[in-house]
């Protein structure tokens, strides 16, 4: 037997195995209906005579009626603790709305923090009020939302899998306002039924709820507030009984949009190019059960989408950018495969983008949502052609089964085709994954099994035609719990796998990723808050059995204080064979020769409270870099001189020593200011440098929310290029975009 097959032998009997051992589990978990009294709550339903006036004041007579939430638990940093500030939380509904109203009692009303106003900002600043509606009552997704004092609207859709999948791309139309008195601050929350996915059968749906003292950084939940379980697994959460008679209206929304669009062009040495354009164009989504929603796209415009974040690449393999387009974003968590396996077949930045310059999308259809126990998602996308690339098709279906409480069984399949009459083969991926856990292992622990394997035909860019060279398999297994959590990993990708809609940095490997943590809290301590050892180890080689990385990874110390502050410190010893000269400026100046090398690194890392009003982070390593040295320093900062205006910079230096007096330095900066003068209307501007394009890049947006839902955006970008002597512009954009939603 070769060496492939004795893999592949051991690989499927250690998957019979774990999937038996898991799934005997699995169905020993409690059924996510299966909840204490102490966490069920009745929904109100308000009288026909009576309403709401949002303005967070808790004023209106029906509050009194409702009952309250108010027992609340501390998750951090004492588990199980009284928490240190009482809550009260009161919901209703009626049948278009589901209210939620909050008294949120702070004995120093004075030191509320509330830095953030702009949407979806992170609050790890910020004293916060967190809820989740899991409107099916599956433990498995759910709508997430945040807010601030400052009325911060953040939300996201959060699916349960190997670990935390918040998809935070979701907007919703919902609305909030807050109001900070000497007794605390006050919230009231309106979300329209015509928002959510649910089954108008169901009565019952799962909800939870979360607190956040951020000058304490005290955490404070109703239901799930062991470490263990938390507000983002819905498998724990509280129930939400008596939501009947309420309507989604028709399930058909209509978003036309408008752009106007000026761009000039000048690369160096070359004649400056003006273009001006307007354009419109629609979004329509129709619910067609109320789960399952279908968006038409035509015209499609992502004016508004982000600047990617500057990134200075020393590796030999590809960087991986995040999607920024909402359109695509949306769906991630459907489309999620495999989730911390390394494994990418679908990656919606394949579409609409190259190089990544803007590629027309002509038209589109999606379809997301699920019906009982099978989630499903859909994507048939076409681009326009351009100088660069032809007109092309784009499909993608992801469908996946629940199974047991916890576990699911999925398929997925991407297509890319060119639109001229198949000129081109079509490329085509087929992949299976498997996912099985439970949250009630050894009576309260979490333990996760995962496999997967994926295929994909020749297509235009692969000429091999060996069928396990155009394959990724794997199998993982984790166990996320505290005080101790750790996984181990086994992936082969064959050596021409490159799906067309995929992301592959590295094919041709066979890798072994054993991790482990553990961690000690001191609830009691005046100084420390945590501690946090580990150890990781990986083992690389290529399909040969050849090693070409081995990575041994020891920090002895993670260390949060009770003030918020940070250390870290970790030692690194790491082996590498490359084959094949590298390039690492990708400009012919500097060369790595094949061979072995063999290097130890440190690394430190300090950073400051994130709650206070200037705070920081310093980072400096130091190791050995193929033959010579590497030293890399990051410097952070942010400076908040008051609420909803953010300034916030960082440097990254590297410096390289090399054999024979060949040395160089990168350096990047990134500076960002973040000016929110309310909750809905904010100003961001982004500065990036580097020296290793010599491009200056200036990025402008501001957004007003005119109603949610319906927004104005203002942006301007320019590109400069460092001649040596002088910056010479060669780029700059402006466009104007409206957008409108209604709902019927």
């Amino acid at each position: 037997m070769s060496n492939v097959h004795k893999i592949l032998f051991i690989l499927l009997i250690s998957s019979a195995w774990l999937s038996a051992f898991t799934a005997l589990h699995a169905e020993q978990a409690i059924q996510p209906g299966e909840s204490d009294s102490d966490y069920t709550i009745r929904a109100y339903r308000l009288p026909e005579d009576e309403s709401m006036r949002l303005d967070g004041l808790l004023t209106e007579s029906f509050w009194k009626n409702v009952p309250a939430i108010t027992n609340f638990t501390q998750q951090d940093p004492q588990e199980g603790g009284q928490p240190t500030q009482k809550t009260e939380i009161y919901v209703a509904y009626d049948e278009s709305n589901l209210y939620i109203g909050a008294m949120l009692y702070d004995s120093s009303p004075d030191q509320i923090l509330a830095y953030q106003k702009r949407r979806d900002q992170g609050l790890g600043a910020d004293d916060r009020f967190m809820w989740i509606l899991d409107t099916f009552n599956s433990g498995r997704n759910a709508y997430f939302f945040e807010t601030n004092p400052a009325a911060l609207r953040g939300d996201g859709l959060l699916t349960v899998g190997q670990g935390r999948n918040l998809n935070k791309a979701w907007d919703g139309i919902w609305d909030v306002r807050t109001n900070i008195s000497d007794e605390g601050w006050s919230v009231e929350v309106v979300i329209p039924f015509r928002s959510l996915d649910f089954d108008p059968q169901n009565s019952t749906w799962g909800i939870n709820f979360q607190r956040t003292v951020r000058r304490d950084n005290e955490e404070i939940l109703w239901a799930g507030w062991r470490r263990n379980q938390g507000l983002f697994r819905p498998q724990n959460a509280g129930l939400l009984t008596g939501i009947t008679g309420i309507s989604q209206g028709l399930g058909l929304e209509v978003k036309p949009y408008f752009t106007a669009n000026r761009n000039v062009s000048q690369p160096l040495n070359e004649a400056k190019f003006t273009d001006s354009s307007a354009d419109a164009g629609f979004d329509v989504s129709y619910s067609f059960t109320p789960s399952i929603r279908a968006s038409l796209t035509i015209n499609t415009d992502f004016a508004e989408t982000e600047v990617d974040q500057r990134r200075v690449n020393l590796t030999r393999f590809p960087l991986r950018f995040p999607e920024q387009r909402d359109f695509f974003l949306e769906g991630s968590g459907i489309f999620s495969f495999a989730p911390a396996s390394g494994i990418e077949p679908f990656f919606s930045r394949r579409i609409g983008l190259s190089g990544g310059q803007p590629v027309p999308i002509t038209g589109g259809l999606r379809i997301l949502g699920r019906e009982g126990n099978t989630n499903l998602g859909f994507y048939q996308i076409r681009t326009a052609e351009n100088d660069f690339t032809p007109a092309e098709d784009f499909t993608a279906a992801r469908i996946s089964q629940n199974i047991f409480s916890e576990s699911s069984v999925g398929l997925i399949y991407t297509r890319r085709g060119s639109s001229d009459n198949g000129a081109g083969e079509t490329g085509h991926t087929l992949g299976t994954d498997l996912e099985l856990g439970t949250s009630s292992f050894l009576g309260d622990k979490n333990l996760q099994f995962q496999a997967f394997f994926v295929w994909h035909n020749r297509g235009s860019q692969v000429s091999s035609s060996d069928f396990l060279d155009r394959t990724s398999r794997g199998v993982r297994l984790s166990y996320p719990n505290f005080p101790f959590s750790g996984s181990v990993s086994y992936r082969e990708f064959g050596s021409a796998f490159d799906p067309e809609v995929g992301f592959t940095p590295r094919n041709g490997f066979r890798r072994l990723q054993p991790n482990a943590n553990y961690r000690w809290v001191f609830p009691d301590n005046r100084i420390l808050r945590q501690w946090e050892v580990g150890v990781r180890y990986e083992y690389l080689t290529n399909l040969d059995f050849e090693p070409e990385t081995i990575v041994y990874r020891f920090t002895p110390v993670e260390v949060e204080f009770e003030s918020g502050e940070q250390i870290q410190f970790s030692v690194e010893r790491n082996f590498e064979q490359i084959f094949e000269s590298f390039d690492i400026l990708r400009d012919g100046t500097v060369i790595i020769l094949p061979g072995e090398y063999t290097n130890w690194g440190l690394r430190t890392e300090f950073n400051t409270a994130r709650f206070r009003k200037i705070s920081g982070g310093i980072e400096y390593n130091y190791e050995g870099f193929w033959t010579g040295t590497r030293d890399g320093l990051q410097l952070r900062g942010t400076v908040r001189p008051y609420r909803g205006f953010n300034l916030s910079g960082s440097w990254s230096r590297s410096h390289v020593e090399l054999p024979g007096g060949t040395s160089f330095t990168t350096n990047l900066f990134v500076f960002r200011s973040n000016l929110d003068f309310t909750p809905d209307i904010a100003f961001t501007q982004i500065l990036q440098y580097d020296d290793v394009s010599d491009l200056v890049g200036f990025y402008n947006r501001f957004r007003w929310t005119l109603t949610p839902g319906s927004d104005l955006f203002l942006v301007y970008t320019r590109n400069w290029i460092d001649t040596g002597n002088r910056l010479q512009a060669i780029e700059s954009r402006a466009a104007v975009k409206l957008n409108y939603t209604h709902r019927f």
